[in-house]
């Protein structure tokens, strides 16, 4: 049985404890939240992986390689993540247990001084970050957005929503854009680094067997160092659109080199978001597009065979909804059409009993998966503060199980399609 605690332990810094025993190791991640924003997305995608190459005590990667060697083979990623419109950067660290270290060794407290040490005491030159590192990393940031186009699903996705959210925080990548990537430079990361330390609100978050106190108190001395400015702008949000923007879909058409088509819907969900009901929000994209018994599988690409592959996903944070398939160049009329009719009969509820009974089983066996992972435990936890829901994940299953037939409905009506990207292959090219 997991306890669960929550507070703020510092100006700005928030700690969630959830206490596990089932787990060999424990796991800590700070999680650094700032708003999208098109001119700092690809400074903020660039930092943490700057921050990992060294620190003033342990400058290079050969020496941090060897303290984490030291603490057992515990390990500390950076990752980059975008929740609604909140850019989420910053580290995940996994480590051995002191139950199953010999002598104990407070892996715990030595862990979090370490990633402390890389928020706040990076390898500097000169009063700035090294150059070399962030030379390094601007072009590993810049080969991996280009990276992107290589996977066409991934990348018919990424245009939809730079399309339809054009002008909105939602339609700029969690690594920014090539463009300004390129103009990062010692002097602007510096200075962008700076304030955001001192800026931003963080989530760090905890599991594992060891107790509340003992974590907080680890917390606090890793980030005792912490800048805070006077006035800090507060916790990033998320704007949300419930309307569409024009009175008829929006369509756009690219062509690359590509024997299969690619089509990408995007949807606004409307009034539901004025009232957010997660749970039926779940449910509801389970039986439409998100599971392996959802109508898009069984219909669009099983039964009518109009697509190699046809799936959705709902972002709740900022009410959108993007359909992704993949189709022969001919069938793309045929292809959307299904795709809208599929969404049609969920809103006239015509749809079976073991329909929903599958989509609420897959929603949660789905949460109840991630609970079994630590990293899908912190996962499920920032969704949960970015979203600002107070169910837990184990409350939030108990809640999906019990969507009904109406809360669907109800979900799927104030759905209205926004915007049909497809990307085509080049003249003369025919379908896979």
């Amino acid at each position: 049985m997991k306890d669960v605690f929550r507070r703020e332990i510092m100006r700005g810094v928030s700690l969630t404890c959830v206490r596990e025993y089932k787990f060999k190791t424990g796991c800590l991640s700070m999680t650094l939240l700032t708003q999208l924003d098109r001119r700092t997305a690809a400074m903020n995608a660039a930092l943490p992986s700057v921050l990992r190459r060294g620190t003033a005590r342990f400058p290079d990667m050969e020496s941090l390689a060897a303290q984490l060697d030291g603490l057992y083979g515990a390990r500390i990623e950076p990752f980059v993540r975008k929740l609604g419109e909140v850019q989420c950067i910053g580290f995940y660290s996994d480590f051995p247990d002191d139950s199953f270290v010999p002598g104990g060794g407070q892996i715990l407290e030595k862990t979090a001084d370490l990633m402390g040490e890389m928020l706040l005491s990076p390898a500097t030159s000169g009063g700035r970050l090294r150059a070399e590192y962030v030379d390094g990393e601007r072009e590993n940031l810049i080969d991996d957005i280009r990276a992107e186009i290589n996977d066409k699903r991934i990348y018919s996705v990424r245009r939809m929503t730079e399309l339809m959210c054009r002008g909105e925080a939602y339609g700029v990548s969690r690594m920014g854009s090539v463009a300004d990537a390129e103009k990062i430079s010692v002097a602007t990361l510096t200075k962008h680094y700076r304030e955001t330390v001192a800026s931003s609100e963080i989530e760090v978050f905890y599991c594992g067997a060891a107790d509340y106190a003992r974590v907080e108190q680890a917390v606090r001395a890793a980030l005792a160092s912490l800048p805070r400015a006077d006035a800090a702008g507060g916790p990033p949000v998320t704007d949300v659109k419930t309307e569409v923007r024009g009175a008829k879909p929006r369509v756009f058409t690219e062509s690359l080199d590509v024997t299969q088509g690619k089509l990408a819907v995007g949807f606004r969900m409307g009034e539901p978001m004025m009232r957010p009901n997660y749970a039926a929000m779940l449910v509801f994209d389970a039986l439409y597009g998100g599971s392996a018994t959802s109508k898009l599988f069984l219909n669009v690409r099983e039964k009518l065979s109009l697509c190699y592959f046809a799936s959705s996903v709902v972002d709740r944070h900022k009410g959108v909804m993007i359909v992704s398939s993949g189709i022969d160049f001919a069938k793309y009329d045929q292809a959307l059409s299904e795709i809208l009719a599929q969404l049609d009969a969920v809103k006239r509820g015509d749809f079976e009993d073991w329909e929903l009974d599958a989509a609420r089983r897959a929603v949660v066996t789905a949460i109840y998966a991630a609970m079994d992972d630590q990293a899908g435990l912190e996962s499920l936890y920032l969704d949960r503060v970015v979203s600002g829901m107070e169910a837990t994940p184990e409350e939030l299953a108990g809640l999906a199980d019990g969507i009904t037939r109406e809360d669907v409905i109800r979900v799927a009506r104030g759905i209205a399609e926004d915007t049909v990207y497809f990307l085509k292959g080049e003249d003369g090219k025919v379908g896979a």
